[in-house]
């Protein structure tokens, strides 16, 4: 094998044409949700990018905020031309996509070339897609970075936990774990397949099959190493073909986890930072001040603030006095500037929240104002209540609920009252006025996350 490994799916799995192959990539990620925490390690698929880019484009997306952070990338895939026992290293110096040359981290794999099942094996990486199809994700959203690819064959869970926890490094180092779900089942036979695979993933169950996922034996190896630190996977997006691009005779499934825990995760930094919270937060205090003064409407200087308020974004304001809710009302999608939109909502929790009396000016010097910035709002593939209530991240996901014309939401701060996700929902339907334990084949269900401040 040469020293550099060429792409063998290029034009087949993904666009061969490197600005097609960009745009395609940055819209996926365009679409995701960034907001979540930057993980240390995931679960991405690896099918052609119209069937299985959507979802993992959610698990790229959140790396964005730590993209000049990271430098190190270990990636383990399944071998599916090439059968052998052990996990394979590579002899290139280099894999290329059409995007460019990417270094392999010859160091960190002479670090691993003494563990047990480890080999260098480069037939198992000429033809392999499982890997190739992962590298022009992380070309856009990581800005400089080598790469330790190991194919993995027949391996124990404890051979992969033992290169992996090897190698997992710092806050520079990313783990990523190439799988798909299940294959050619009709639409329902795999939703409920992959369903019953995600439970177990998230009950750090190592017993994976190939039937289930074709990266049983990396994603095992992860549940094995995640069990022994206490960490947990976390599932955040899982579809099939017939969500995406095929026809729902014949799917495959793709799922989308990350892994959490105290020190599992690179938290991204803040997307407001100090300065521009404190100008919020004054500016919702001003726009709710002015009316007790002045008849004209609030202004706002754009110029008095920093470019990143000016863009559009949604948010809520929450006015509490004494420890008491005393007004709060938001925004659910971004409309007009963040400044705007954090001004209006501001007044509007102060004088039209319906379930209080206009704001006094006794009150105004009592209360304490809270923001919450949102992420875009993301359509979560839901199939019952109890689906959702197992979908749902406690403390984390903001949640609307629509149906029959009704809808409502929740922040991640009710969480704080709210702790069970199963009261959560029941709690939030009746909010928008709809049956507590019900459910509709018309309801639709949207997450988000905050950046919250006060």
């Amino acid at each position: 094998m040469s020293s550099i490994r060429t792409p063998a799916v290029a034009g087949m799995f993904y666009p061969a044409e490197p600005g097609t192959l960009v745009n395609a990539v940055e819209g996926y990620l365009a679409a995701a949700n960034d907001t979540l925490p930057a993980p240390k390690a995931l679960i991405a698929p690896h099918a052609g990018y119209i069937y299985s880019g959507p979802i993992a484009a959610e698990v790229y997306a959140p790396l964005k905020k730590v993209s000049s952070q990271i430098k190190r990338v270990v990636l383990l895939g399944p071998s599916h031309r090439v059968g052998f026992r052990g996990i394979a290293m590579s002899s290139a110096s280099e894999f290329e996509t059409p995007l460019g040359l990417i270094t392999l981290d010859k160091q960190a794999m002479a670090t691993i070339s003494e563990l047990p099942g480890v080999i260098t094996l480069d037939q198992a990486h000429a033809q392999e897609h499982s890997l190739e199809v992962q590298l022009p994700f992380l070309q856009t959203v990581l800005t400089d970075f080598t790469l330790v690819p190991l194919v993995v064959g027949d391996a124990s869970p404890d051979q992969v936990a033992r290169v992996l926890e090897t190698l997992w490094g710092g806050d520079d180092t990313l783990i990523v774990i190439s799988s798909d779900l299940s294959h050619y089942h009709d639409y329902a036979t795999a939703q409920q397949t992959d369903q019953n695979t995600t439970r177990k993933i998230e009950a750090l169950n190592p017993s994976l099959r190939g039937e289930e996922a074709c990266g049983c034996r990396p994603i095992n190896g992860l549940i094995t190493l995640a069990r022994n630190k206490g960490w947990k996977l976390k599932a955040i997006d899982v579809r099939n073909s017939g969500d995406t691009a095929g026809d729902r005779n014949r799917v495959v499934g793709y799922g989308a986890y990350i892994l959490t825990g105290n020190d599992a995760m690179t938290e991204p930094k803040s997307t407001l930072n100090l300065a521009q919270r404190q100008q919020l937060i004054q500016l919702a205090r001003n726009a709710i001040f002015h009316p007790f003064t002045s008849k004209e409407n609030f202004h706002i200087e754009l110029t008095h603030y920093d470019e990143g308020l000016r863009q559009d974004g949604a948010s809520f304001v929450t006015l509490n006095l004494n420890g008491q809710l005393r007004g709060c009302i938001g925004s659910l999608q971004a409309h007009k500037s963040l400044l705007a939109d954090v001004a209006s909502n501001a007044q509007s929790a102060a004088f039209r929240d319906p379930r209080f009396a206009p704001l006094t000016l006794g009150e105004y010097q009592l209360i304490d104002v809270h923001i919450s910035v949102l992420s875009t709002p993301v359509t979560m593939n839901v199939t019952s209540r109890d689906d959702l209530i197992q979908q749902l991240r406690p403390g984390v996901d903001g949640l609307i609920i629509e149906e029959n014309g009704h809808r409502a939401t929740y922040l991640p701060s009710v969480w704080e009252q709210l702790k069970e996700p199963e009261v959560f929902v029941r709690e939030l339907r009746r909010k928008a006025g709809l049956s507590g334990d019900g459910w509709n084949t018309q309801t639709r269900c949207f997450r988000y996350s905050t950046e919250e401040f006060c």
